[in-house]
């Protein structure tokens, strides 16, 4: 599978985002892409930095403009598009969701993020309703897309139950970076740490993952932090965690990366964990805390 990976700087200036990135998009096209997938929320700014009403305006409904105009580009194209959007589900009710177009134009399916992080200049909780359709594979053209979104790359208990319902490969859109507070030591261990943990839910699962983050530098409107450099270094690494590719820090990127889905099955006759796995003995996962 040829995946095309787009790395982007954005504007408040939203039609300009989205015209570079259908740009980028006929690139990869061009250079045989079967698969894009882009940054979380790609069509703005990463508005979680303050609290304000107003922001819901810049919502949209599902399916709506974007899964409407990326469609058409998709159906031209004739390859599957990874989209991350701000839903608007009904009135007071919206969710951070990743939708999946199949390269006939069509809605494949949508998953809609189920960790939300409340941070400073992370104040998603003030946004986005948790997920409510599970932990389900999309199936494509391409294969069964695992798509979560950002914070849920934490999790491995959301890798895990990909894994179990047969994706073929798990999908990271992302937004994340450095406060103008966190020292060098700081930041490079938060960054590490992102990279690591992934590469983990890479071995664990004995499956591809491709990440794909914001980069460059976006003010906080309300002035209350330095805003948030994104730290860029999207990446895509095999079934035992093997970096088949990553991109900078502070650059723009537009690549394609070959996947070999055959791989996963080698990989995990080699290293058996799901056969190994003492499903007999998880049931306390369920809970929120283990008491002494």
């Amino acid at each position: 599978m040829k995946v095309g990976i787009i790395q982007q700087a954005n504007s408040g200036n939203c039609e300009e985002n989205i015209s570079r990135l259908e740009s980028k998009i006929r690139n990869l096209a061009a250079e045989g892409a079967e698969l894009i997938v882009m940054q979380e929320l790609h069509n703005g700014l990463y508005f979680c930095q303050t609290e304000d009403t107003v922001l819901f305006d810049q919502a949209e409904t599902i399916p709506g403009p974007s899964t409407d105009r990326f469609g058409r580009l998709a159906e031209e194209l004739q390859l599957v598009i990874v989209l991350s959007l701000f839903e608007k589900r009904a009135a007071g009710l919206y969710h951070n969701t990743a939708v999946v177009l199949e390269a006939d134009g069509t809605i494949a399916g949508m998953y809609r993020k189920m960790h939300i992080p409340d941070d400073p200049a992370y104040y998603e909780k003030f946004y986005f309703t948790p997920g409510d359709l599970g932990f389900h594979p999309i199936d494509t053209s391409v294969g069964r897309l695992g798509v979560l979104v950002c914070w849920d790359q934490w999790y491995p208990e959301a890798a895990r139950l990909m894994a179990m319902a047969g994706t073929d490969l798990l999908i990271y859109p992302t937004a994340i970076g450095w406060e103008s507070s966190d020292d060098s030591g700081e930041q490079q261990r938060q960054r590490d740490a992102w990279i690591t943990v992934q590469r983990g839910h890479a071995v664990a699962n004995g499956l591809p993952v491709i990440a794909v983050n914001r980069t460059g530098y976006e003010s906080d409107p309300s002035g209350q932090t330095g805003g948030i450099r994104f730290w860029g270094n999207s990446f895509v690494c095999g079934p035992q965690g093997e970096m088949l590719w990553q991109a900078g820090a502070d650059e723009e990127v537009e690549q394609i990366i070959e996947i070999d889905k055959q791989r996963t099955e080698n990989v995990r006759r080699w290293w058996p964990f799901f056969r190994d796995r003492r499903i007999d003995a998880y049931g306390e996962l369920t809970r929120r805390w283990i008491d002494p």
